[in-house]
This record gives C-alpha cells, structure tokens and sequence, in this order.
C-alpha cells in the first residue's frame, strides 16, 4: 500500500510548487519521509529505496542501448 502512497506523493509534488517548496529543505531522506508523513502521506524508507534501485535499473538500461 505505501508504494501507491509514494507514487501519489511524487504525483503531487510534481504539480503542486508549493509542496516542492515545502519540501526543498529536506537534507536527508529521513528528513524527506518525515514531511511526506507531516503531509499525509503513508511513505517508508523501503519505498524509497525501491524507487532509488528502479531508477538506477533504468539508467543502466539506457546507457546500454
């Protein structure tokens, strides 16, 4: 349930520059979980670090072709 938390965060981020503001002072990504949560969203650290390892899948698969 939390990574569909995470994609609607990210999703809302994306289009809302008051929370990218909101969010511009996190320096760490417990900092980052702790004002996603403040916010109403059911994010974990597992989450992003899944999201961190699919994103370095994906630069991998493009660097190679």
């Amino acid at each position: 349930m939390s990574w569909s938390e995470l994609e609607r965060f990210v999703a809302d981020v994306e289009a809302d520059a008051a929370l990218q503001r909101a969010l511009k002072h996190c320096r760490s990504r417990k900092e980052l979980i702790l004002a996603a949560r403040r916010l109403g969203y059911r994010i974990t650290r597992i989450d992003l670090h899944r999201a961190w390892q699919e994103e370095q899948l994906e630069n991998e698969r493009q660097a190679q072709g």
